[in-house]
């Protein structure tokens, strides 16, 4: 019973503390459908020298995102993550620490905190951000619910080209918190901004920049359709790189900022851990989950960091808390934070620039394949063709190719059959002109 230390009757005594009959009813909010009806096709036990190795060929079924041509984006990227990010990192004062509960003795974590919240202010133009979130579709939920705190509204309209994770993210959390959303209809090309759908009984209008098909636009126009309106404007940034170009959020009207941070200090990593990162308007800043590290002088007069707002059920009284997020993924915003340091303001332009050169380099070559036509008319580093094929069945026979060419919207979008032969491509400061032709020569065969 090495794994399994509780006896039947630990097990009946504490089902009878929580007013359950049985384990199956700790589990009644999973649907019926969901459950499985017959064991996994496993055995049943082995040794760990077998386990690594079936584990060790099931892996080499991958095809690895460095060993080959790689276009694939979608909301997490493949860029260069220095090794002295790693390193630094991976030192025990950094390692070991995490959430700084006597946070007046951690002046260390907590230094690395407020500038990490004052790089993600920078970045995104807002005036206050905090100490890093699980990532950029749990960060884009806790905004909606923070603007429905905001403005007492439970409606939420949700542009259709927000990324497909995120709005499904934003719609769990909404169902057990009574929110009613909204949601336009997805579009490649300049797209839906969802806008037209805002009434007065809305409390935030959520839409994505670049957004998932790729394109770029003007937030002001919404942030002023959804202020006449009494909403707050929620923008959604998936690749943090582009604000290295793209004018920032908050310059745009944007009332909460939410993004994932991935791209700057953390790898791909098979899906996380990843960071998220919030900012707002000091207006909003009591409303802001998370915790908020601020600048102070002790006693004496030195320079000190204190942890200046705690909104968490585990710092304060549950129902006074605004979010329930347990953690602020720590190493990766610290990640982040050394990368962007490493960078400095010059070296994220120039970064940003890179991103935005290889793509459109990209976006030149693919454009004269018969069969591919590029949809999408301002763009950072990701865009997205229509091809003559489904693009689902191009993207497995250009891995026969050693090319992993994009993300088949069809992938995310699986109802919507008029995004069958719609393919999003990204290119990184990772993409060579190599890779480029490699790609180009191998979607010529396939298509053909």
């Amino acid at each position: 019973m090495r794994y399994l230390p509780l006896t039947e009757t630990d097990r009946r005594t504490m089902l009878g503390v929580v007013g359950a009959k049985s384990v199956d009813d700790l589990f009644r909010d999973v649907p019926r459908e969901a459950y499985l009806t017959t064991l996994v096709d496993l055995p049943m036990h082995a040794g760990e020298i077998e386990v690594e190795r079936e584990l060790a060929k099931l892996a080499n079924r991958n095809v690895a995102a460095g060993s080959v041509p790689f276009f694939v984006g979608a909301g997490a990227y493949r860029h260069h993550v220095p090794a002295s990010v790693d390193h630094l990192i991976q030192r025990s004062e950094f390692l070991t620490s995490y959430t700084p509960y006597q946070p007046e003795i951690a002046q260390g974590t907590l230094q690395y905190l407020f500038e990490f919240q004052t790089q993600v202010a920078m970045l995104t133009g807002m005036e206050v951000a905090n100490a890093s979130m699980y990532d950029g579709s749990t960060a884009a939920t806790e905004a909606v619910l923070m603007a429905a705190r905001v403005t007492g509204k439970k409606r939420i309209v949700l542009s259709g080209n927000l990324h497909p994770h995120y709005a499904e993210t934003i719609r769990t959390t909404a169902e057990t918190a009574g929110l009613e959303i909204v949601t336009g209809k997805a579009a490649a090309g300049m797209g839906e901004t969802a806008d037209h759908l805002l009434d007065d009984n809305t409390a935030c209008l959520v839409v994505q920049n670049p957004d998932f098909f790729g394109s770029l636009r003007d937030l002001t126009p919404l942030s002023d359709a959804a202020h006449t309106k009494g909403a707050l404007l929620v923008a959604v940034v998936t690749e943090i790189v582009s604000l290295g170009s793209v004018t920032p959020p908050g310059e745009m009207g944007a009332d909460i900022v939410a993004a994932e941070g991935q791209s700057i200090g953390n790898a791909l990593n098979f899906g996380g851990p990843y960071v998220g990162l919030f900012a707002t308007r000091s207006k909003f800043v009591r409303q802001m989950p998370g915790r908020l590290v601020g600048e102070t002088v002790d006693a004496e007069g030195r320079r000190g960091y204190v942890l200046t707002l705690s909104t968490r059920e585990q710092h304060i009284r549950r129902d006074k808390a605004t979010s329930n997020i347990c953690t602020n993924s720590g190493l990766c915003c610290l990640a982040f934070t050394i990368h962007l340091a490493l960078l400095g303001e010059d070296g994220f332009h120039k970064l940003a620039g890179l991103n935005h050169e290889r793509a459109v380099m990209t976006a030149d070559r693919l454009a004269k394949i018969h069969g591919v036509e590029v949809l999408t008319p301002s763009f950072f580093n990701e865009f997205t063709v229509k091809l003559s094929k489904p693009a689902a069945e191009v993207v497995e026979k250009l891995t026969k190719e050693n090319v992993l060419g994009g993300v088949p919207v069809s992938r995310l979008m699986p109802h919507d059959k008029s995004m069958g032969n719609l393919l999003i491509v990204a290119a990184t400061e990772l993409t060579t002109p190599s890779d480029i032709e490699a790609f180009a020569t191998a979607l010529t065969k396939v298509l053909a």
